[in-house]
């Protein structure tokens, strides 16, 4: 079968795309506005790029509740920093609580029972509950167009990484003591160790 994405109403397009590219890690990502108040927001459209410099990025689409920007975009174009708090799952449950697309001024700390944690680089707070923390600048911001199912691409560049300490181990973050989940499509997680296997890369440049 095949399918052309410019055939389908955005919806659909959507379910191809999350069913296709799995499973996706999550971006718990913390934020404040320009007087401080907080926001906690989770994004599985997140990934690394590169370590020298050490970018990562994520991705916020358009809400489709409203057509407007995420709080978490808005907050930072304008304060250029925020935190992605890697989601262990310990607190996935809670995690899940702060998709609610909350009105603006409503702190997701508060309603899903986080504890904040003051960042060394950056001013929004890290996730006390998550393990290992990124604090970033914002490196490079891009729109792909301004109705539901448009988004943004947010670069940014990792000024710390917190790292709880029995996790760090010979330069390495203990992968099962940290026990990430990923998001499949719809409302399915996943375990990150659930089942894992090896493979060693073989020589030779693509």
């Amino acid at each position: 079968m095949e399918i052309k994405p410019n055939t389908l109403e955005w919806p659909d397009a959507y379910k191809l795309l999350i069913g296709s590219v799995l499973p996706r890690p999550i971006a718990f990502v913390s934020t404040c506005d320009e007087d401080g108040n907080t926001n906690l927001a989770p994004f599985s459209f997140f990934t690394g790029i590169c370590a020298d410099p050490l970018l990562v990025c994520f991705a916020p689409m358009i809400s489709s509740a409203d057509g407007e920007k995420k709080d978490t975009l808005i907050n930072i174009e304008k304060t250029k920093e925020f935190v992605i708090n890697v989601v262990s799952e310990e607190f996935v449950q809670q995690m899940n609580d702060t998709a609610i697309e909350y009105e603006p001024g409503i702190d997701e700390f508060q309603e899903a029972g986080f504890t904040k944690q003051d960042s060394t680089t950056v001013r929004p707070p890290r996730v006390k509950e998550s393990k290992v923390h990124l604090e970033c600048e914002l490196h490079e911001l891009l729109h792909f167009g301004d109705q539901p199912g448009a988004g943004s691409l947010v670069i940014g560049k990792v000024r710390l990484v917190n790292v709880q300490d029995d996790l760090y181990v010979d330069g390495r973050i203990d992968t099962e003591k940290l026990n990430p989940i990923g998001r499949m499509a719809g409302p399915t997680y996943t375990k990150a160790i659930a089942k894992t296997f090896q493979l060693q890369r073989k020589q030779g440049k693509a």
